[in-house]
């Protein structure tokens, strides 16, 4: 692992890869958990940002391939972001888990408070404890993997 951190290119694939593994299966088990209903509708569910309601009527597999996409190219941006971030904000390499869960909380912040709103998906109405799941699992799958991930590659930078 500390060879494919070393290198900023390599760092961001897999810091993007890992956090988007990890926080599209913690969203497909909470759905799972809390419906019974088929886990693809996670993916129907994000395609719908872009293809509106024609993502849960269209046959096949395009468009949960579509939502998997949009979900990983989403993990991307955010890890991309926070590499830019921890270079530029001095604390952040100090307070990693610290950083970890504020970056949590403001992924949560700019996905519900402007993409989804701006998207073509329906906007669920707002019930706290799903909020707060949501929020617990961007902290846990998202912010805090990539503030580490982060800070492993800016330490085996120095070496």
């Amino acid at each position: 692992m500390p060879l494919l951190l070393k290198k900023l290119p390599s760092a961001i694939i897999v810091t993007g890869f890992i956090a988007g593994l990890l926080d599209g299966t913690a969203a497909v088990v909470n759905f799972m958990v809390n419906t019974g209903k088929d886990p693809a509708i996670v993916f129907k569910y994000i395609a719908s940002a872009v293809f509106g309601k024609k993502a849960f009527t269209t046959p096949g597999w395009s468009m949960i391939a579509w939502g998997i996409f949009f979900h990983f190219a989403v993990a991307f941006i955010f890890t991309i972001s926070f590499f830019f971030l921890y270079s530029q904000i001095i604390w952040i390499g100090k307070n990693k888990f610290l950083a970890g869960i504020l970056y949590g909380l403001l992924v949560w912040v700019i996905m519900n408070q402007l993409i989804v709103p701006m998207s073509q998906a329906s906007q669920p109405p707002f019930v706290l404890k799903n909020a707060l799941v949501s929020m617990l699992i961007l902290i846990c799958f998202i912010g805090i993997p990539i503030s580490l991930m982060t800070n492993k590659h800016y330490l085996y930078k120095k070496l």
